[in-house]
């Protein structure tokens, strides 16, 4: 299957995310991380607050009122059932020297974070926000984004050596051959057959 035109990326306009305490979480993006809080909005049901990561990327948390909200934390990569949908959140970062200042950053918060890690084509650290969201700081070491010319044959970014049917499919032929059907749901609901719409 092939759609018509490449959509116009530029990066993650919001990424909406759940505090469980919206004042903790200002004082953890904008202090700590030193993410500056762009828009807030709030309801007698909510509150929604916008930090800017980049250049028209930003961090977004909404804080409900009067909902008891499930509170859990993991470490990034670390599978658990709440976790069915979300990780952790990779933010990024221009280079090594970028990666080791926000580590001190951190550190001088007294924030606990890993040491560099590196993942062949990214190098990271980890650490946890104040509503237990497992976050990551990176940099690319090899590039594959902005139209980068990519070899599916490059080891260093395409690993799996048995790769998902969709992505030989795109290395052998450059196209998919189907693309799934979803549906919006009117509610909570744990049945996937209520959003994804099954091939017969």
């Amino acid at each position: 299957m092939t759609l018509d035109a490449t959509p116009r990326w530029r990066g993650i306009n919001h990424l909406a995310l759940v505090s469980h305490n919206m004042d903790d979480t200002v004082r953890f993006y904008a202090g700590v991380l030193g993410a500056r809080l762009v828009a807030t909005v709030g309801t007698p049901s909510f509150r929604h607050y916008f930090f800017e990561i980049g250049a028209g990327n930003t961090l977004a948390f909404f804080e409900y009122q009067n909902v008891e909200i499930d509170e859990y934390a993991k470490p990034a990569g670390i599978p658990v059932r709440q976790a069915a949908q979300f990780d952790h959140l990779s933010l990024a970062l221009a280079d090594e020297d970028a990666l080791l200042a926000m580590r001190d950053r951190l550190k001088s918060a007294d924030c606990e974070v890993t040491d560099v890690v590196d993942h062949g084509f990214i190098r990271s650290i980890y650490f946890t926000d104040p509503s237990g969201i497992a976050l990551e700081a990176s940099y690319w070491t090899v590039d594959a984004t902005g139209h980068a010319e990519l070899s599916f044959d490059d080891r260093r970014l395409f690993g799996d050596p048995e790769p998902v049917p969709a992505v030989r499919e795109l290395r052998d032929d450059g196209v998919l051959s189907r693309t799934p059907t979803t549906r919006l749901v009117d509610g909570y609901t744990t049945r996937p057959d209520d959003w994804v719409v099954r091939a017969d």
